[in-house]
């Protein structure tokens, strides 16, 4: 596997462990193309092409979705194989003339490449990690505000900002089902779906109980506030997966949607809020104008949720796809520290940068990429 962190190369360019380093990232991309399993891949493409240049592709409209939806995931993944493989095929390249050359520019251009290849290497070879049974669904995140007041209430506000940015950087499509308000500032709660190949497996490391620290803009007196905030991912459902709730164990309710501060963005009672009476599941939507449509809404959370707390259960590890997560001490999975000196640190991975606006600012693809690496270690663990 490749090396966790960047690495420094202190060797002259123009030396042999420059084309050892190509080597090696040859080897890692032939085993990557093992796991992927490339040639399959292709051959999915071209069926698929085939369907979807069928006349009558669109008569199933819902069956037409999944159909380009696992086209463009797959042409996707294959132009990102293919692509990083020509970029190591023209680095070779580049090197030999440069050498040719003598030209001091292009090896400098050279290591720069190497530089970005390797890192490029390493996320596509955490991409193969990703094997678990919903991995590779979309995710649907819920961040609500823990222990800490207004604090916590911003802090929630801050994370959701954060995984946004995130989905923004990556150009996925985000989807926000419900936003709770709170009284003076930030947010309650929100739940949002980030539509893309692989964002459940990517993100579930996320779950859990985040930590800020700082100095408080909500305190006249200028003091130090500790804020909690808990995430929950869960996988976003296809119409395959089966999870049936009887109407008589789920209770409806309807109100107005509202904004920051309770201000009434709503004249009608067009907002639902679900109630799985068995477990106590609470989902709401408010996104739409419609009722029926903010239930619809409402009922795909629900089902995700409940889909998640089965597995689950099924497996006696509750938080393997839920996370149990109370916002609270004790239970903090990563620490975002601004006061007294600047620190985002993963409490399970060690992994920590000293750039918290960074982080907040959507550049949260190491603290992933540790996670899945971590996550695969403490399964291979659990297995010996």
């Amino acid at each position: 596997m490749a090396a966790l962190h960047p690495v420094a190369y202190p060797w002259p360019v123009a030396g042999p462990d420059f084309e050892t380093q190509i080597k090696q990232l040859q080897a890692t991309m032939h085993t990557i193309e093992q796991v992927l399993d490339v040639e399959d891949m292709r051959k999915e493409i071209a069926e698929l092409g085939e369907q979807v240049a069928a006349p009558d592709l669109w008569d199933d409209q819902a069956n037409a979705q999944k159909i380009t939806g696992r086209l463009s995931t797959l042409q996707g993944e294959l132009d990102r194989f293919t692509s990083l493989q020509s970029r190591i095929d023209d680095l070779s390249v580049l090197l030999e003339l440069s050498r040719e050359e003598s030209d001091a520019e292009s090896l400098a251009e050279a290591e720069a490449e190497l530089h970005r290849i390797h890192k490029a290497v390493e996320l596509l070879e955490v991409r193969t990690l990703l094997s678990g049974e919903y991995d590779a669904r979309e995710a649907l995140v819920t961040i609500r505000s823990g222990a800490g007041g207004v604090d916590a209430a911003d802090f929630a506000e801050m994370l959701m900002r954060m995984y946004t940015r995130w989905a923004e950087r990556n150009k996925y499509p985000v989807e926000v089902f419900d936003t709770s308000y709170a009284e003076e500032a930030g947010l309650k709660s929100a739940t949002f779906a980030i539509h893309a190949p692989y964002a459940y497996g990517t993100l579930s490391v996320e779950a859990g109980t985040h930590r800020l620290v700082r100095i408080s803009p909500f305190d006249n007196q200028g003091r130090r506030q500790t804020s909690f905030a808990a995430v929950e991912v869960v996988p976003v459902l296809e119409q395959t997966d089966e999870i049936e709730i009887p109407e008589d164990e789920i209770r409806v309710d309807v109100y107005r949607s509202s904004g920051p501060g309770g201000q009434s963005v709503n004249t009608t009672d067009s907002a639902v809020r679900l109630t799985h009476i068995p477990t106590g599941t609470v989902v709401s939507c408010q996104n739409e104008k419609s009722q029926l449509q903010n239930k619809a809404s409402a009922m795909v959370i629900l089902k995700a949720k409940l889909l998640a707390l089965k597995k689950a259960e099924e497996r006696a590890h509750l938080d393997e796809l839920r996370g149990d997560v109370q916002g609270s001490w004790g239970d903090q999975m990563r620490n975002y520290v601004l006061h007294p000196y600047q620190l985002v640190k993963d409490l399970r991975t060690e992994f920590e940068v000293g750039n918290p606006q960074a982080v907040f600012d959507g550049d949260i693809d190491a603290f992933l990429e540790a996670g899945i690496r971590w996550r695969r270690g403490a399964d291979k663990a659990a297995q010996n």
